[in-house]
């Protein structure tokens, strides 16, 4: 193999590189890419609302429980049963009989042995304080012995006191429920004046 032979395989290669850079540039000229100014895909974003920090305000207890169903709370009570009982005069169980919780201090029953944070609790158990307390009894007690995960509907809280206020000779009574704010007439400004005001006559030319 002489030297034309190789001139010939550099040429060659030449010109595919040739034939390759050609095409490549036809093809930017051909397909130009275009830029996008906006995302092709835009994502939208709700805005969260409130303000950080800021809780959901809590359900009026007097409220709640004037539409609570004592029935209903016989029902979620069932999740109870396997630690206490209801009946008047019944054995304590794992938890302490609940005859009568209603307004008894806690760590009170005899014959139990209560836990050191149950037995230095002296707020009584109030429809109020059950109800926070059965949402998350160890979030609202630490230290208490009671393993029960907690019942997070509200209703349903309701439901379970409008039943324990049935297990007592005298029932306590519900708190009374916060007062409705009642909207203000359509067409009355909030500084009580209905329309606008009158704009002033104008004097006469000349007067």
């Amino acid at each position: 193999m002489g030297e034309l032979f190789w001139n010939k395989i550099a040429g060659a290669v030449l010109a595919s590189l040739l034939v390759i850079f050609v095409l490549n540039e036809a093809g930017h000229i051909v397909f130009h890419p275009h830029e996008l100014e906006d995302d092709a895909y835009p994502w939208e974003v709700e805005e969260a609302s409130g303000t950080d920090g800021e809780e959901e305000a809590a359900p009026d207890l007097g409220t709640l429980l004037a539409a609570a169903s004592a029935s209903s709370g016989e029902r979620v009570s069932r999740q109870c049963v396997s630690c206490h009982t209801f009946e008047q005069g019944a054995p304590n169980g794992q938890g302490p009989n609940l005859w009568g919780v209603v307004g008894r201090a806690p760590g009170s029953v005899p014959g139990f042995a209560y836990s050191a944070a149950m037995s230095g609790t002296s707020e009584p158990w109030t429809f109020e304080h059950l109800f926070q307390y059965l949402e998350n009894p160890r979030r609202e007690m630490p230290g208490t012995n009671m393993t029960f995960a907690g019942i997070r509907a509200p209703e349903a809280r309701a439901d379970l006191l409008a039943y324990l206020q049935t297990l007592a000779a005298t029932p306590a009574p519900f708190p009374e429920p916060a007062p409705v704010e009642e909207a203000a007439p359509e067409g009355e400004s909030s500084e009580g004046e209905e329309g606008g005001e009158e704009a002033p006559a104008e004097d006469d030319a000349g007067e």
